[in-house]
């Protein structure tokens, strides 16, 4: 009786203390209950149950705010409602054929324009198709907001048609990956995007949008199961999860935030730096000046880039999106002995420049030489360690009679291998960012994107594509896009019938074309027909002038011109660089 009567009064005494510890295990899955599932927000911020407005117009509203005039698209049911708000919102909407044209068009926007490109695709096989095009946008240093569709949410990892890792997929080529799991969180997660795709070394974003973030309240309870009424404590549960959770999606959706543009974050040199960069340059007596891409990025226009190098008066090289800087005929424009040259100078600047591949690692730069680089990436400043055939035209001779054709406000769209080579050397860009080429990544297939691109960037402008008949391959359908939307390009199709730039080197070391031999009787003037274009060809009987003049005719008529110049091999290239 003694041992029962310590256990109870053990109990007893000790029964406050449980009860302590019992309510505040309650307190806690409470308060961890009403965090899991954001109670205090929805029931603070109450979705609008009847609204019919739908997270695509936030999108709209957003791109508008940041003047956004063209989003580039191959359409899917997962981003229609992004579409239909940006045409309501008059940002144009322009499709492609294949996602990578609609990223790549989005790059030449953002390029010739100083502002954000903007592309949308659907959900899985529709972003995996933009990836080497965006992987173009982050070695060219492009800023692109790359916009694509997802699987609802809740369905994530379930199975749910074209649900991968979209984020996991990006996160090694884009500057931010961010998911939007709520309508309220649009506005602010587009805004930072951008503001980092334009900030430091620019670079492309994603977004990726869950399908029911994006469609009205009503469809969206509709489609994930979501019923008013229920019989049953189960089946009661499961609905008020489901309710709950499309609640959370549209709390607050509606209520008014900032859509303004944040500032881009853009390092500047100390005036200290300034200061001994300049002695060192008025202490040189042979300086060199390498001006890159990147010397073009906002907030120095390229007018006012163009008065500074010319007021130095020092020899320059230009390179990527700064060909055409200063001018058709500068005086103090290098266009070849390159490598001469930096030879002989005691003082380089590399101005947006790189020492990759393009200037063999720097190894092209005397050790003597003091070396000035100017660049947003910090790791990027550590890379310092013919005559005419009978029925065949010289390619010289078919860029030479282009170079007189090319009206002043011209755009080139650089495509290509060994033909793009030789007009790097032929064609002079009429002004500052009228050249387009993909930069450092080298992607083949940059042709179609870029001249949709350029052209609605610079309507008033001849949009020239220079094709190799290998890369003309990947975007000659976009064509078709072209032409039916009213977007005329003009293009050459340098056909020699090879991968020449490969040929040039396999052949003679390996004694072998092996793939890269390609038909001689491709008449690619024949398929820019069948899209719906004007085809020319042009071999060593034709009169290009009177060719490249009918082209241009067929161009003010709102038509694709396309020229299959049929060119002769030559040793013009012999030793570039072909891997």
């Amino acid at each position: 009786m003694n041992i029962i009567a310590d256990i109870a009064n053990t109990i007893i005494f000790y029964l406050p203390v449980f009860s302590l510890i019992i309510s505040g295990c309650i307190l806690f899955g409470l308060i961890f209950f009403l965090l899991k599932f954001n109670i205090f927000y929805i029931r603070l911020h109450k979705p609008e149950f009847e609204s019919k407005r739908f997270g695509g117009e936030i999108v709209a509203d957003v791109l508008r705010k940041h003047d956004v005039k063209f989003i580039f698209t191959l359409v899917g049911g997962h981003i229609s409602p992004i579409l239909v708000a940006a045409e309501r919102n008059s940002i144009r909407v322009v499709d492609t054929r294949h996602e990578a044209s609609a990223v790549f068009a989005a790059d030449a926007v953002a390029r010739l324009t100083g502002g954000i490109g903007v592309a949308a695709v659907t959900a899985g096989p529709g972003l995996t198709n933009t990836i080497t095009a965006i992987k173009n946008c982050q070695m060219a240093e492009t800023p692109v907001l790359l916009m694509g569709g997802a699987a609802a949410s809740i369905l994530k990892g379930r199975g749910a048609l074209q649900d991968i890792d979209q984020i996991g997929l990006f996160k090694s080529l884009c500057k931010f990956s961010a998911t939007v799991d709520t309508v309220r969180d649009i506005a602010p997660i587009l805004r930072t995007a951008i503001q980092i795709a334009q900030s430091g070394t620019p670079g492309p974003v994603f977004v990726e949008f869950p399908i029911d973030v994006l469609y009205p309240y009503h469809l969206v309870k509709k489609e994930v199961g979501a019923k008013n009424e229920s019989k049953g404590l189960m089946s009661k549960i499961v609905n008020w999860y489901l309710g709950n959770y499309v609640d959370n999606i549209f709390a607050g959706a509606w209520e008014q935030r900032d859509l303004a543009p944040l500032e881009p974050v853009i390092p500047l040199p100390s005036e200290n730096q300034v200061q001994r960069s300049a002695e060192v340059i008025s202490r040189a007596k042979r300086p060199l000046l390498l001006i890159g891409s990147q010397a073009l990025l906002p907030p120095v226009s390229a007018t006012e880039l163009r008065k500074a190098v010319e007021s130095l008066g020092i020899p320059s090289y230009l390179g990527g999106m700064a060909r055409g800087l200063l001018g058709r005929n500068s005086p103090i424009q290098g266009r070849h002995e390159r490598r001469s040259a930096l030879k002989e100078a005691d003082c380089i600047i590399l101005l947006g420049s790189v020492c990759d591949f393009r200037l063999s690692y720097g190894r092209v730069l005397p050790k003597r030489a003091s070396i000035i680089a100017v660049n947003r990436n910090t790791s990027q400043l550590y890379k310092m360690v013919a005559v005419q055939g009978e029925t065949r035209l010289n390619p010289l001779k078919v860029l030479s009679e282009l170079e007189k054709q090319i009206p002043d406000d011209a755009i080139i769209v650089a495509d290509g291998g060994d033909f793009v080579g030789s007009a790097a050397y032929i064609l002079r860009p009429r002004g500052p960012l009228s050249w387009l080429d993909p930069g450092a990544f080298g992607t083949l297939g940059v042709g179609g994107g870029f001249a949709l691109g350029a052209k609605l960037a610079r309507p008033d402008s001849e949009v020239w594509i220079i094709w190799g008949d290998g890369s003309s391959g990947y975007s000659l359908a976009e064509v078709e896009a072209m032409n039916r939307q009213n977007l005329p390009c003009l293009a050459v199709i340098g056909n020699d019938a090879s991968w020449k730039q490969i040929a040039r080197e396999q052949v003679p070391l390996f004694n072998t074309d092996v793939a890269c031999s390609l038909s001689d009787e491709c008449r690619y003037d024949k398929v820019a027909e069948g899209y719906g274009g004007k085809g020319f060809l042009a071999d060593g009987k034709s009169n290009l002038e009177e060719v490249f003049k009918e082209a241009r005719s067929m161009y003010t008529k709102e038509k694709c011109a396309i020229i299959n110049a049929l060119i002769e091999e030559t040793k013009f290239r012999e030793g570039s660089i072909s891997v």
